[in-house]
């Protein structure tokens, strides 16, 4: 009788060593929600990572961007090609800042969502998430990109080798529905430094480069295109600026347009940049100010 009212205390003790224990393990991430979205986010908990849709994705349309036709037609070719379960080829845009290579990436999307397109923003950081991410989508009927914005790394960065695995040389293979759009600054997504020219050896009248540079450009070069983006000339810009001015609600009246183009000079000039992203900028300021 005394036996069961000892072991009371006992098993009390060993609930709450239970409960403290469970609290301390990792939970299981959740299972992609792939049917909740078009986009979605890589995300990193204590279980491990997750698939985050992104409830309201950024609506960009491909007539949208101007001054980048060409790199538009190219990406847009190689996506159609992906969609339709042709062979496509990873992409890297690169170049200035604010000439639309995020936002054509984004424009793709929902120009090809009904299609199954998907796009999954995959940080930096979470890079050597990568071949995690690709293991869920082996078996999906849909078609995705995984997108990394941005992307850059420097010297004694160990992350890179993560992203190259993916896009070609890893034991495993990549499955068919999925590709890797990545935008930068650099070309070469490696800082690159002047003493690294200095490595390069002339062997029979050709150029060896040194192992540094070797290096980096063995990282770029597994992208099968590059796009490459250039700050617009001045008529390109103020085409720009007219376009997202109409857009956003406001006008160009006859006589201010020589006003106009003068504030919109100005504005690029302040900001060192005759980019897309000034001239968006420009607009929701000239249209807001006209606005009150």
């Amino acid at each position: 009788m005394g036996g069961g009212s000892d072991l009371e205390p006992l098993l009390s003790r060993l609930d709450g060593l239970v409960d403290r224990v469970e609290r301390l393990l990792p939970i299981a991430p959740p299972a992609p929600p792939w049917e909740g979205g078009i986009a979605f986010r890589w995300r990193r908990g204590a279980g491990g990572g997750h698939a985050q849709p992104v409830s309201h994705p950024h609506r960009i349309r491909l007539s949208d961007l101007r001054g980048i036709d060409a790199q538009k037609g190219e990406l847009e070719r190689n996506t159609r090609q992906f969609v339709a379960g042709l062979p496509a080829n990873n992409a890297l845009l690169w170049g200035s800042r604010g000439t639309g290579k995020s936002s054509l990436i984004k424009a793709l999307l929902h120009a090809h969502a009904d299609e199954g397109l998907r796009l999954i923003e995959v940080d930096k950081h979470d890079l050597a998430d990568l071949p995690d991410i690709v293991e869920h989508l082996y078996d999906r009927p849909e078609r995705f990109v995984l997108f990394c914005d941005d992307l850059s790394f420097e010297a004694d960065d160990p992350s890179y080798k993560a992203l190259k695995a993916v896009l070609d040389g890893s034991l495993a293979a990549v499955p068919e529905n999925v590709l890797v759009y990545a935008t930068s600054n650099r070309r070469h997504l490696l800082p690159e430094y002047m003493q690294e020219n200095l490595e390069a050896r002339h062997l029979g009248g050709e150029i060896h480069h040194g192992e540094a540079v070797e290096e980096k450009i063995s990282l770029s070069e597994r992208f099968g295109l590059w796009l490459s983006f250039y700050p617009f000339d001045q008529d390109t810009y103020l085409e720009i600026v007219r376009a997202w001015v109409e857009q956003l609600g406001g006008s160009f009246p006859q006589g201010a347009q020589a006003a106009i183009r003068a504030e919109a000079l100005r504005w690029a000039l302040a900001r060192g940049s005759r980019s897309g992203r000034s001239a968006y900028q420009f607009a929701r300021d000239w249209v807001g100010r006209q606005g009150t």
